[in-house]
């Protein structure tokens, strides 16, 4: 089991080092630019080149079935879906197969009311409750990951 994270613009990174030292997983972040990630060899940061969906393409490229995906991109984690992987978004909420359509479908509107002018700024600043939920969420799916696939805490 492997936790990739869409690094860029993620705020949850903290949260997501404190449980992987608990259950001693690997962690890829993947970003744009350098960022300082925890000393230790479980800790990789993987700075890819800057364009639309290049951090994007690297995680589909090398995420596997029984991985772990934080991310916030809807687009991508509906890729990481389609390899098998879970994917938790950065408020601790989980896309699913039973979700992501719904998800894109909003992701979609919400767009075009952007760009008609119709909601302006972005998303609320995180908030401890949204931390809170995202921790028990991450705590959660790697528990259900190990017992839906014992051989991925074998990697």
């Amino acid at each position: 089991m492997h936790i990739y994270i869409d690094a860029d613009a993620c705020p949850v990174k903290q949260e997501v080092y404190r449980v992987a030292d608990r259950y001693r997983l690997k962690v890829t972040l993947v970003a744009n630019s350098w960022m300082r990630v925890p000393a230790g060899e479980r800790f990789v940061l993987e700075v890819v080149d800057a364009g639309p969906d290049v951090a994007d393409d690297w995680i589909v490229e090398y995420v596997e079935a029984g991985d772990i995906v934080i991310t916030a991109d809807i687009p991508l984690a509906s890729r990481c879906l389609k390899k098998g992987a879970r994917v938790i978004g950065t408020t601790g909420k989980p896309f699913t197969q039973d979700n992501i359509g719904d998800s894109v479908a909003t992701r979609d509107l919400m767009s075009e009311l952007r760009d008609a002018g119709e909601i302006t700024g972005g998303p609320p600043p995180l908030k401890k409750s949204d931390r809170s939920r995202f921790l028990q969420r991450l705590d959660e799916v790697i528990q259900a990951t190990r017992r839906e696939h014992p051989e991925c805490s074998e990697r």
